[in-house]
């Protein structure tokens, strides 16, 4: 019989575990010893807790698998493998995961992200994003100097995106003519931010802006209304992200009530 082994369940399974209300069947008898079918629904569960479907046609396969495994276990058994020390750490390791998983899946089932958290946490989130949004270029120097030379250059017919590549000391920006893309004021040091709301479509600052990193010569190229993702689109991700603030702060509770010496 060739063994069809399924790895990324190896770590996950105790084997042996029996499925509750599981019938009290064998699916098999391996050198002498019985192999509950509860071993083969107990595999089938946590195929199906991984997303997969579990089709009939599995079913051979999960079959397959728990005999093999049975085989398996039975020869490391004779060779005295599950009494070695490294044996017993690691099923202590694997005992700690599944018990710490199953802490984790229980407080969420008792604990869930209901839809108007879910919800309450968009609004934040449109609240704090709402408003206009500017399409910017800018071009940046380390003094005040060069600013000033390029912002003449800038005035006598230059090409505002050829002098930025070659010019800007943003590695970002510069690459790409010294677009910054669509971004709320919001995004920008107060300085930059400042001078970019004041400017008219089209406009460029009159003097280099001086921020923290250096001296800017701004163009807004256009102005929108902010464009936000729609509640549908971006509620899978908020509620995994409010169910790993919750998951990270009943773990931090916990800490903090434990008496560690």
């Amino acid at each position: 019989m060739k063994p069809i082994l399924i790895s990324t369940l190896l770590s996950a399974l105790i084997l042996g575990a029996a499925a509750p209300g599981a019938l009290a069947q064998n699916v098999a008898i391996v050198n002498g010893k019985a192999v509950p079918l509860a071993r083969v629904e107990a595999l089938a569960q946590q195929v199906a807790r991984s997303g997969r479907p579990v089709t009939p046609e599995m079913q051979g396969q999960l079959r397959d698998e728990v005999i093999a495994r049975e085989i398996f276990i039975q020869e490391a058994q004779k060779q005295g493998l599950d009494a070695t020390e490294e044996y017993k750490i690691q099923m202590e390791l694997a005992r700690q995961t599944l018990l710490i998983r199953e802490l984790f899946g229980n407080f969420q089932k008792t604990n869930p992200v209901t839809d108007a958290d879910v919800k309450a946490e968009y609004d934040k989130y449109a609240a704090a994003n709402s408003g206009k949004e500017y399409r910017a270029r800018h071009i940046l120097v380390t003094k005040e100097a060069e600013a000033k030379a390029i912002m003449a250059q800038l005035k006598k017919g230059g090409k505002f995106e050829d002098i930025a590549k070659k010019s800007s000391k943003d590695p970002g920006s510069g690459a790409k003519g010294g677009d910054l893309d669509w971004a709320s004021a919001g995004n920008y040091v107060a300085e930059f931010s400042g001078a970019l709301t004041k400017l008219a479509k089209g406009k460029m600052t009159e003097t280099p802006v001086k921020t923290q990193f250096g001296y800017h010569i701004i163009r807004l190229d256009d102005v929108r209304d902010a464009q936000l993702p729609s509640f549908e689109d971006v509620k899978p991700q908020i509620l995994q992200q409010l169910q790993q603030q919750k998951i990270g702060k009943f773990q931090e509770d916990l800490r903090a009530k434990a008496k560690v010496e």
